[in-house]
């Protein structure tokens, strides 16, 4: 019979056996055997797991001191009579398998088995070291709340529940991995959410077949529509008043334990361009960083590309005054413009990658110091020149002001084959790519939703909230209901 068939026996030493089988006798599992008013005990917990002192307190201080209560001697079960008495504020079930006390056990449980019982009790003394609520280093705000999800799948929900009293918040569980038996939970609001999209996430999650999960990102390209298109289709974020403002649209969220990121679905093209901060502050302003934004998004993608074009193949549509300027700085390069461009980025993509895995203290600083000496050698020198070095620091600072860190970096894979395509035949490559690009965004879905909805659907209750962001008098109604206002 296979391990995870074992039943457990009403042996203690048998079952102590198998129990030790299955965990290897690791040194952090802890076993400690008791005789308490003759009875045989023994206790199964994993140091580091669960709370020690709560369990000296509860269980062991009180068997060793005071044996079983005069009222328990009666016959009874040793589960029924732990339940009953010396476990009364904690979670508390029994197994008759092995594997189901192991499983327990890895999870912060502690494993009672009793001389003449053929089941364990497991009682829930979970007590992880955990890292507080503190504000998401990768989305800050000036105006917003400052909480972030941590570490623990029960903070994190809780963090959500806090905002949204509602008991048609729907919490539905998964373990998912054969080897670390991660809980994935799925969050939605009855009544709201489309049925459809729950059903299909629900599907998708319960069709992963993985030995571990260790992030969401494990879970997110596991269950995305088109797993190689450069433009994410689930959207992550580290902030609890986004995934709220996201479930009351009518989206899910699927939270991972041992993770601060949440993944929302279905995720738009439109929705990665707007920040949390876009509902806090007055819809006038709002509008107008929108509009900069989009701009941005344009210069991060095209402006390499159209400078290349321009100067290599379509000079004659510079104005001369300019031209002449860029000539004069060019003199000397031994590139082609395209060329250059493509060094230059490659340098700044790795000086950007340097900046973030070196130690904070001195990250910023490499990457400041590093990009104006080597590019202000590289102008002297001749390699490269100066209005390259605008160019492409222009289009990096651009892309930083995309609010979705996966949605930049689309941009920036793309900026690559747009630049060859520039190179080698001018504005027309840049019209093919362009094309190129929204074909693929029309035909993009995440979890059935078109990618560019709703552009490409006549709905105009989003527009309230696309090009602009009308009056929160506006907006109280969600965009189905405004359709049929």
């Amino acid at each position: 019979m296979r391990a995870e068939e074992k039943v457990l026996s009403s042996d203690l030493a048998v079952n102590e056996s198998i129990v030790r089988d299955l965990l290897h006798d690791s040194s952090d599992m802890v076993f400690r055997k008791l005789q308490v008013d003759g009875q045989s005990l023994l206790f199964v917990y994993v140091e580091g797991l669960c709370d020690t002192n709560l369990v000296e307190q509860i269980i062991l201080k009180p068997l060793l001191y005071q044996g079983f209560p005069d009222d328990c001697r009666d016959g009874s079960s040793l589960a029924r009579t732990f339940n009953r008495l010396l476990l009364p504020v904690l979670r508390v079930s029994s197994a008759g398998k092995a594997n189901e006390v192991v499983e327990k056990v890895l999870t912060g449980h502690v494993a009672l088995l009793a001389e003449g019982e053929s089941e364990a009790l497991l009682a829930d003394f979970q007590h992880y070291q955990q890292r507080g609520v503190e504000e998401p280093a990768s989305e800050s705000v000036v105006r917003g709340p400052r909480d972030g999800f941590t570490e623990s799948l029960r903070v994190n929900t809780s963090l959500i529940r806090r905002r949204l009293c509602t008991p048609n918040l729907v919490n539905k569980s998964f373990q998912i991995g054969e080897k670390t038996g991660t809980k994935v939970e799925i969050l939605y609001i009855d009544g709201v959410a489309k049925p459809s999209i729950v059903e299909e996430v629900i599907r998708r999650i319960g069709h992963i077949r993985v030995d571990g999960i260790l992030e969401s990102g494990y879970v997110e390209e596991l269950i995305e529509d088109t797993p190689y298109s450069p433009f994410p289709q689930i959207q992550n974020t580290e902030r609890p008043d986004v995934v709220c403002g996201a479930l009351l649209e009518g989206k899910v969220a699927i939270v991972t334990a041992n993770t601060p990121f949440v993944l929302i679905v279905p995720m738009t093209f439109w929705s990665g361009l707007q920040a949390s901060e876009d509902y806090y502050e007055r819809a006038i302003f709002t509008t107008l960083v929108r509009w900069v934004r989009y701009f941005m998004f344009l210069i991060a993608l095209l402006l390499p590309s159209i400078y290349v074009a321009l100067t290599t193949f379509h000079p004659q549509i510079i104005p001369t005054v300019l031209l002449i300027s860029i000539a004069t700085a060019r003199e000397g390069v031994p590139f082609p413009a395209v060329v250059e461009a493509l060094m230059i980025e490659l340098m700044f993509e790795a000086l950007r990658e340097a900046g973030i895995r070196l130690p904070k203290m001195i990250g910023s600083a490499v990457s400041i110091v590093g990009a104006l000496v080597i590019g202000q050698s590289a102008v002297a020198a001749g390699i490269i020149s100066a209005p390259m070095v605008i160019v492409v620091a222009t289009t990096g600072i651009a892309s930083f002001g995309i609010p979705r860190y996966n949605l930049g970096t689309a941009f920036r894979i793309l900026r690559f084959p747009m630049l060859l395509l520039a190179g080698f035949i001018g504005i027309y490559g840049i019209l093919i790519g362009l094309t190129v690009i929204l074909i693929h965004l029309s035909c993009l879905r995440s979890f059935g939703v078109p990618y560019l909805t709703p552009v490409t659907h006549k709905k105009t209750g989003y527009f309230k909230d696309l090009l602009l962001r009308a009056p929160r008098s506006s907006l109280y109604r969600r965009p189905e209901k405004r359709d049929r206002a």
